[in-house]
């Protein structure tokens, strides 16, 4: 019995340990995709002096729609601010793009200021649209979600490099999760946090295969 048990601990419990980690890995290593096509931002005009257009693709992008008062918004920006723009601001493919109606340029100022004095916003994008192009843009998220009549929300949504909504299949109720909610520390702490830092590692792994195929033709 002794040499069996020694056997299981050397070599089978080795294997089993790996598979457990393989299986891991191919479970979370991909960030589920939701929605598969959605409206495009280069329909909107951007507010950014130095910028024309602004696009999802090439880019992974954290998606907001503060609605028709940015300093209602307040409260919402400053978490985003602080649990999913900074932590992530430093990475070249990664913005945050804010979506108001048009109009309000001098409220998304004073919005802009106020955040300017706690984080860098050279990431951090705002847009503007008629409320038309605002609601064709959100609906076509095809979430469970509603737009509010001053066409705000206070969840943020993870877009990726090819245009396409990401999210949970199936969240902590067995629903899926389309998008995350502002409001809640809990939420941008445990669940957007974690779901931005599978979908970084998803393209640091396509990328590391793209160069090891490169370096090998």
């Amino acid at each position: 019995m002794k040499k069996f048990l020694v056997i299981f601990v050397l070599f089978a419990l080795p294997l089993v340990a790996y598979l457990f980690f393989a299986s891991g890995v191919n479970n979370f290593a991909r960030l589920p995709v939701l929605t598969q096509e959605i409206a495009q931002l280069e329909s909107f005009r951007s507010l950014e002096k130095d910028e024309e257009e602004l696009s999802f693709r090439g880019n992974i992008t954290v998606l907001g729609f503060p609605g028709d008062d940015p300093e209602e918004y307040l409260t919402n920006a400053y978490h985003i601010a602080e649990k999913v723009y900074d932590p992530y601001a430093q990475f070249n493919e990664f913005q945050l793009v804010s979506v108001v109606p048009e109009g309000n340029e001098e409220e998304v100022e004073l919005l802009k200021q106020k955040l300017s004095e706690v984080i860098d916003l050279k990431k951090w994008k705002f847009v503007e649209g008629s409320p038309e192009e605002i609601r064709d843009l959100f609906n076509s998220l095809n979430t469970n979600l509603d737009l509010s009549e001053d066409l705000s929300t206070p969840n943020v949504f993870i877009i990726d490099k090819d245009g396409k909504l990401r999210g949970r299949d199936k969240d902590d109720d067995g629903n899926e999760l389309f998008g995350y909610d502002t409001n809640s520390i809990y939420v941008l702490n445990n669940k957007m946090d974690d779901d931005i830092k599978v979908i970084l590692a998803e393209y640091r792994l396509e990328l590391k295969k793209y160069n090891k195929e490169a370096a090998t033709e």
